[in-house]
């Protein structure tokens, strides 16, 4: 590893990449220093008050619509900002990592929008974050394209950039941080690194271009933090000399304390908001992590089986849509995870089938347009918009009138139907231990079994073992699920990976273990992979070791 440098009150900590001066320079750094200044202390509380709210919900207290926001829900008269350029159709948006192949992809997918990620289906090893700005600034200046190690050339399709869906980049959530780049010792968030180099960068060029800087916000979890995230906003657009109100955000609800305050997430970014959108593999994830020790009224059954029309999914959906139309925001749906494989035409079939129920389900709650995950399903999702929209961008002129707010419906999660099975069990070790290899080197969409998955998914697959282990939970087989029991599983689904030089599944097990059978649970997965794991070519990452069994547990405290 190269010594550390410091540019500009920033110390860069990796190994230099090829044209990181061109995404590194002392203006753009400069620029990041002055966001991080300016919002890391209070991040910092955010994120202290995000584990204060988990342990107040881990002692039974189960969240409720705010009452010191309720004049807010109560006021009818606000609406968030004018529809962007760019953004008046929205019915099916493409999502996917910021790598070359697949920034060309996407761009050509014929989707109305791009979700450019930075954050779920991105490892943020240096090299990916750089590269991913590089490529998107390649992007916009029409000078991108890419030869694969079959010779197999990619080139964009579009003349301009108005030719081509809409990029609406998704920077890392606050809880990620930046190892590689420090102010005063103190790494600065991801998400300002992702947002700040991308803004600096390509406001311009969007905005000359007939678009916009555009943005998804993830993983937020109260309005306080929406609230931040229309500071970095406003702070950037006056450094730069942007019009306020240039930035549009989109706000992923997807965990299940956001949706408590929907409304007053879209008021806190009313002058930059365009919409929120239903990120169903999160949220399930969030309402794991958020109850795991709640006892059975939380235990879901299996992953596949928690559905869409599952009540508390139901209630969220539906409410989602509500807020947004009340407040002439956009209703974005959920993903369709599916990889079409064309030497299995039944599958394909069957599979086809069920994305378009999904859709046809989600137009036909009102939501304006809706998310996949691989090129191959931009025409179902459109015909299905297609049919429902017709020559409307959208419909956000359908109210829901009949959707009453409903902080209990969004609990109901003993409604959920199903049952947990050893299929699950081996399913989810299996999920989470090939994401996590794939994730390590490097890879943060990884298709397994024909699904996209990414860091959601494996949030799910992960915590679900923690919680069924700690809650006792009995299968459809009438096996008590215990540590001993899951770690024979993992035995056997490990000894049928398929391995390979310079895998990194020894690794993924130990990651795995740790967060779904140690008796801590951390917030999240890929926090440890990143600081402990995840090295560059030059460095070696950390070790810990391998959780041991624990006798038989008592149900562990939050």
């Amino acid at each position: 590893m190269n010594d550390p440098i410091t540019l500009n009150g920033i110390t860069l900590t990796a190994t230099p990449v090829r044209r990181q001066e061109e995404v590194l320079t002392p203006q753009a750094l400069d620029f990041v220093a002055k966001l991080h200044r300016a919002t890391a202390e209070r991040r910092r509380e955010l994120l202290e008050q995000r584990e204060d709210r988990r342990r107040r919900i881990a002692r039974g207290e189960d969240p409720r619509f705010l009452e010191e926001t309720r004049q807010i829900r109560e006021d009818a008269s606000w609406q968030v900002a004018p529809i962007a350029p760019g953004l008046e159709d929205r019915r099916v948006e493409i999502t996917g990592p910021v790598d070359r192949k697949m920034t060309i992809n996407a761009l050509n997918s014929g989707a109305k929008v791009w979700l450019a990620d930075m954050e779920d289906s991105s490892t943020p090893s240096w090299s990916n974050v750089i590269n991913g700005q590089l490529n998107l600034t390649d992007a916009l200046d029409g000078k991108i394209d890419f030869t694969s190690e079959a010779g197999k050339e990619y080139k964009l399709r579009g003349e301009k950039l108005t030719d081509m869906p809409t990029i609406v980049m998704r920077p890392r959530g606050w809880h990620l941080p930046e190892k590689h780049m420090l102010i005063g010792g103190e790494p600065v968030a991801g998400g300002i690194v992702d947002f700040g180099l991308y803004f600096f960068h390509n406001a311009q060029r969007l905005i000359a271009q007939g678009r916009g800087p555009y943005f998804y916000l993830p993983k937020i979890e109260s309005h306080h933090e929406a609230r931040l995230w229309n500071d970095v906003f406003i702070l950037a657009q006056d450094l730069l000399g942007i019009p306020q109100g240039t930035i549009r955000a989109t706000v992923l609800i997807e965990t299940i304390t956001a949706a408590f305050e929907m409304e007053e997430i879209l008021y806190e970014l009313r002058d930059h908001a365009s919409g929120l959108n239903a990120g169903r593999w999160d949220y399930i994830f969030s309402v794991i992590k958020n109850f795991r020790t709640r006892g059975p009224r939380f235990v879901l059954p299996d992953r596949t089986q928690v559905t869409m029309t599952a009540p508390f999914m139901r209630s969220y959906t539906e409410q989602l849509v509500h807020a947004c139309h009340r407040r002439g925001a956009m209703a974005i749906g959920g993903m369709a995870a599916f990889i079409p494989n064309r030497r299995k035409p039944d599958v394909n079939k069957i599979a086809m089938e069920q994305v378009r129920a999904d859709k046809t389900r989600e137009a036909g709650d009102g939501f304006d347009g809706s998310w996949v995950a691989h090129p191959d399903l931009v025409p179902v999702a459109r015909e299905v918009f297609d049919s429902v929209l017709g020559e409307r961008p959208n419909q956000i002129d359908r109210k829901r009138e009949d959707v009453t707010p409903d902080d209990r419906g969004l609990l109901n999660i003993a409604g959920t139907e199903g049952s947990i099975t050893e299929k699950g069990i081996r399913t989810n070790i299996e999920v989470g231990i090939q994401y996590i290899e794939s994730w390590l080197r490097g890879h943060g969409a990884a298709a397994i079994k024909n699904l996209m998955e990414d860091a959601a998914t494996a949030e799910i697959s992960r915590s679900q073992i923690w919680q069924w282990i700690n809650a006792h939970a009995i299968t459809n087989d009438g096996e008590i699920v215990t540590e001993r029991w899951v770690r024979e599983l993992l035995d056997e689904e490990f000894g049928k990976l398929p391995r390979f030089d310079g895998d990194r599944f020894d690794d993924a097990r130990e990651i795995f273990e740790t967060v779904s059978l140690g008796r801590d649970f951390p917030a999240f997965l890929t926090v440890p992979a990143y600081t402990e794991y995840l090295a560059e070519k030059d460095e070696q990452p950390r070790r810990r070791t391998r959780p041991q069994p624990q006798p038989e547990r008592e149900m562990a405290a939050a």
